[in-house]
């Protein structure tokens, strides 16, 4: 985007389906920043998918994995940052973003979560008898953190990449300490 400066790193916070990848990338677009994706540093590392590394060495293992590469990723360039579902839900986390980055919540609804997650295997979490209870419980379990972002950007099931992208660029506009326009 011409005339415009990215100072800090955008963290883009929420459920797994809120579209935190596909919305990033389109706004690291639009910005001319990188796009990262925390999920993907951490499989690449391992040398393994996210849910091999739940199934070989657990949830508490993977997290722990999460917030070291979080820190560094923070660390770089000011950039565009996907971060997993359950990264926000650590208070340290939480801290790292807010002291070298903004946090934008994607909010999405249950229903809409679950019409973008419900055909994708790749999912440890949703690994139960019954995958759509188990996201909402997560849902409503996570929400209340998630609030707790810098910014919230609403995804209605009618918008596209493209639109929601807008969106959370509009909200960093608010921001000048994030986003300098010129």
């Amino acid at each position: 985007m011409n005339g415009a400066r990215l100072k800090k790193t955008v963290a883009l916070v929420g459920m797994m389906g809120a579209g935190k990848t596909a919305v990033g990338g389109q706004l690291a677009r639009m910005l001319g920043v990188a796009i990262l994706d925390s999920d993907d540093e951490i499989a690449r590392a391992a040398n393994m998918s996210i849910a091999e590394i739940f199934e070989r060495d657990g949830e508490a293992f993977f997290r722990r994995k999460e917030s070291q590469v979080l820190a560094r990723l923070l660390a770089g360039p000011p950039a565009v940052l996907s971060t997993g579902g359950g990264a926000f839900l650590m208070p340290r986390n939480r801290e790292m973003i807010s002291q070298r980055g903004i946090s934008v919540w994607l909010k999405a609804d249950l229903d809409l979560l679950w019409e973008r997650v419900r055909h994708r295997g790749t999912r440890p979490l949703l690994k139960t008898s019954d995958p759509r209870a188990t996201l909402k419980s997560l849902f409503e379990a996570r929400t209340p953190i998630y609030a707790l972002a810098d910014l919230t950007v609403e995804t209605e099931p009618g918008y596209s990449i493209d639109a929601t992208a807008e969106k959370v660029l509009k909200a960093l506009k608010t921001r000048p300490d994030v986003l300098e326009c010129s």
